[in-house]
């Protein structure tokens, strides 16, 4: 990325104000793309948009938390996309409710941001960590979810597990160069390939429901 480009972006956003916090997210994602993720700093990332270091750590407690902020939501729309199912649904079905929850998530207008996103996180080991950390914590909240609908444990934790599996999978193909399909129809098409992996897995709304007594 060169200097005219990151001049440019930050004094776009710079003009565009429509709240400090996101703001700071995209001067802190164009900066850490640029120099570096441990070379910035928080006053640096606040100085792009015209704003203190004080207004920086008011919105977020440290550099990581500008990557990583919107958990709860992310982990919530594989809760909502669950919550639509019929109270019958097997594991399978619900596993795919998910993915649909989260793809409302990626739309075409984020994916820019998402791949910019990727890009540092994979050149930090602490951000991978923390990555690697955040979707753990979402199979521990599908496998909750899953209990609370009377699935029972191991297809509760091998439904969250192919949940999250699939949608890492599903989301490096959707951030990749030259990809123009929609996260909806990529996450649709990874869970139909491990699918086709499981032994025996019968067409999709037909799947036996492995259900705790």
């Amino acid at each position: 990325m060169t200097v005219t480009v990151i001049t440019t972006r930050i004094a776009t956003m710079a003009r565009w104000k429509p709240g400090a916090k996101d703001r700071l997210q995209e001067a802190a994602l164009t900066l850490f793309a640029a120099n570096g993720f441990e070379q910035t700093t928080a006053a640096e990332i606040a100085q792009a948009v015209g704003l203190t270091e004080r207004t920086f750590f008011r919105h977020f407690s440290d550099k990581r938390e500008v990557l990583f902020h919107g958990q709860d939501r992310f982990e919530q729309a594989f809760l909502d996309g669950m919550a639509a199912a019929p109270p019958e649904a097997p594991p399978w079905d619900l596993v795919a409710r998910a993915l649909q929850g989260a793809a409302t998530m990626f739309p075409q207008e984020r994916r820019e941001h998402s791949r910019l996103r990727q890009s540092v996180i994979d050149r930090n080991p602490a951000l991978q960590e923390r990555e690697a950390h955040k979707m753990s914590t979402l199979a521990v909240t599908i496998v909750d979810a899953l209990h609370q609908r009377g699935i029972a444990d191991p297809a509760a934790r091998l439904a969250a597990d192919s949940a999250t599996t699939v949608f890492g999978i599903a989301f490096l193909q959707w951030i990749g160069e030259g990809e123009e399909r929609s996260m909806a129809t990529i996450t649709a098409d990874v869970l139909n390939e491990l699918r086709s992996l499981t032994a025996g897995a019968p067409p999709s709304g037909h799947a036996g429901s492995s259900r705790a007594g």
